[in-house]
């Protein structure tokens, strides 16, 4: 089966969850390329229309899955080929996106959404799955927690808080992170900026818990990381988290309140053990190769309809 995947590359790189679905669906047999998208907008997006035209003839693909709902579109704009749109939060949540992923759900063969708020706001009725992205866990998973801070050079002593993300991404809320670390002792939140794959993996291992403090979130791939880490969580209850980290010991959701947020950053730091956040993703097949698994059972319902 060839596939052609069509996304975002305005960051400079394709997004690490995409690469790693797409790298666990060629293991699962199937053909891809990518057309990556440069260009901010609808505008930007649109622009790209005749070079994908050009890649469809090059590679002439049996279905087309574009991550986001602006790629979607972009890829909507031809009619040969069916498209495949998984809605990655961001295209449903803001409401300036959200009216061109609507369009592009009644263009696409079917739509895929990574988290059951998001699914339930679109309010359709057919062609749409609930397949959250998955998780590699060959490279999250438990490491010594001293041993982690010794190859990341952190200090064996002192109580690292992991934020979900740049402190200059404005959804990410960092303000209400900083304001909540503020009020611990001896507490330092490090931001996720500039690390590879491989030293994320090791954070999640050094640190004491990981907070996310986010405005919106779809299915959020650093709680999910996290949790294949057994590394204890405290989040706001944004997206999917509430339901992720359920009853599970050593995670917690906060209310906005940087009081809240502190006391149950306290109750993680002072869990003093692993979570059983692993098992959590294995019982919810949120492995990679099993989600990779109901990508390619959508691509054959969409072919089958071809």
């Amino acid at each position: 089966m060839k596939i052609l995947i069509v996304c975002s590359k305005n960051s400079g790189h394709i997004a690490p969850f995409i690469l790693e679905q797409t790298q666990a669906l060629e293991r699962a047999g199937v053909e891809l390329e990518f057309f990556a998208i440069e260009g901010k907008g609808l505008g930007g997006y649109l622009k790209n229309r005749k070079k994908l035209i050009q890649k469809i003839q090059q590679f002439n693909p049996e279905i087309i899955h574009a991550h986001y709902g602006l790629a979607g579109l972009l890829a909507n704009t031809q009619r040969k080929v069916p498209v495949v749109t998984t809605y990655h939060g961001s295209d449903i949540n803001d409401p300036k996106i959200f009216p061109f992923s609507w369009l592009n759900m009644l263009l696409s063969a079917h739509n895929i959404f990574v988290s059951e708020k998001n699914q339930q706001k679109t309010g359709l009725l057919k062609n749409n799955s609930l397949i959250p992205c998955g998780v590699d866990l060959k490279m999250f998973k438990p490491t010594e927690k001293t041993e982690a801070r010794e190859l990341l050079g952190l200090e064996q002593n002192k109580n690292y808080i992991l934020f979900a993300g740049a402190f200059d991404n404005k959804v990410k809320n960092a303000e209400l992170a900083i304001k909540a670390v503020d009020r611990l002792d001896n507490a330092c939140l490090l931001e996720l900026r500039g690390y590879t794959r491989e030293q994320i993996a090791l954070l999640m291992n050094a640190v004491d818990t990981a907070l996310m403090t986010s405005y919106s979130e779809g299915s959020p791939q650093f709680i999910k990381e996290a949790l294949a880490c057994n590394c204890p969580v405290v989040s706001v209850p944004v997206g999917d988290v509430p339901y992720m980290i359920k009853n599970l010991n050593g995670c917690y959701i906060s209310s906005y309140d940087p009081n809240d947020v502190a006391a149950k950053l306290k109750l993680a730091m002072s869990f003093g053990k692993l979570t059983d956040g692993r098992k959590r993703i294995v019982e919810l097949s949120l492995d990679n190769e099993s989600v990779a698994g109901r990508i390619l059972e959508v691509y054959k319902g969409v072919r089958s309809k071809k």
